[in-house]
């Protein structure tokens, strides 16, 4: 439960159209600074990758040194709510079967999918949602025991008392997914989330190239203009409004899907408009 959970996450790394919304290419940096525009003390915001193999996962030293110097955690979810774990989990399951919910040619297409893929068919997902089977087959894809930095942030969090905070609610996060694809679609993109793409992904992030990973999953196999607002400018947006007033409280720690940094309307480039400024510090 726990890894699926984990790649539940990995679904809202952040998703686009095209990359040619980026107009100028940041520098490779996970970590940036947040300061003046009234702020007394900066705070940082981190880019992460929601679900990676442990080999390849690590905290650098002005990470820790920014996790150290903040007092409050503002992830996507707030991790240590037990509601809202419960919610999370509850999410996992369907109270409608998918052979009620897929018409008779996508619930062959699925069953089909697996039998390949993971090894056994629909009828083990019965009770399963589209979106949690999409992150099984990303668990399995990944082949490796997965790491979160957003548990690894929230257990830091709680060993040092400090306040964690979330964006947005779970249901939030499942209906914005939910509106933005059909049935057929999110079939089609199970087939997406192979060894080959994940690692591809890996790779890139591990690099430290926003730029990089921006215009990898803002490929037009995984969104059309409805979903680029709904799953991805939307929710910066309503991110970027509620930074302000957490930053002027107290020094915070920021960590959200690093595809959520980089384009014309990622967290960079909007805090630099509303006048703040953004610099890396890991390049």
């Amino acid at each position: 439960m726990k890894n699926v959970l984990q790649s539940i996450l990995a679904l809202f790394i952040a998703f686009g159209s095209t990359a040619e919304a980026q107009n100028k290419p940041l520098e490779n940096s996970l970590l940036w600074e947040i300061s003046r525009n009234g702020l007394t003390s900066p705070s940082y915001l981190y880019g992460t990758m929601h679900m990676m193999c442990e080999k390849e996962y690590a905290l650098s030293n002005p990470v820790k040194k920014a996790f150290e110097q903040s007092q409050k955690l503002v992830l996507e979810l707030d991790m240590d709510d037990p509601a809202e774990l419960a919610r999370m989990q509850k999410m996992v399951m369907s109270d409608v079967p998918l052979s009620k919910t897929l018409s008779p040619t996508e619930y062959q297409k699925l069953d089909d999918f697996l039998k390949k893929s993971v090894g056994v068919g629909a009828a083990t997902f019965e009770n399963y949602t589209l979106l949690s089977i999409l992150s099984v087959v990303m668990i399995k894809a990944l082949n490796c025991a997965p790491k979160s930095f957003e548990l690894e942030f929230s257990e830091m969090a709680t060993q040092r008392k400090m306040e964690i905070l979330g964006f947005e609610k779970v249901a939030d996060q499942v209906s914005t997914f939910d509106n933005s694809y059909t049935n057929a679609e999110l079939i089609d993109q199970l087939q997406e989330y192979d060894s080959a793409f994940l690692e591809e992904m890996t790779k890139v992030y591990v690099a430290q190239d926003l730029n990089g990973l921006y215009a990898m999953i803002t490929d037009d196999r995984f969104m059309d203009g409805k979903a680029q607002n709904l799953l991805l400018d939307s929710r910066n947006a309503n991110w970027i409004k509620q930074m302000p007033a957490l930053m002027q409280k107290q020094q915070t720690f920021f960590a959200v899907g690093a595809g959520h940094l980089a384009g014309e309307n990622g967290l960079i480039a909007a805090l630099q408009r509303a006048g703040y400024t953004v610099k890396p510090l890991m390049k």
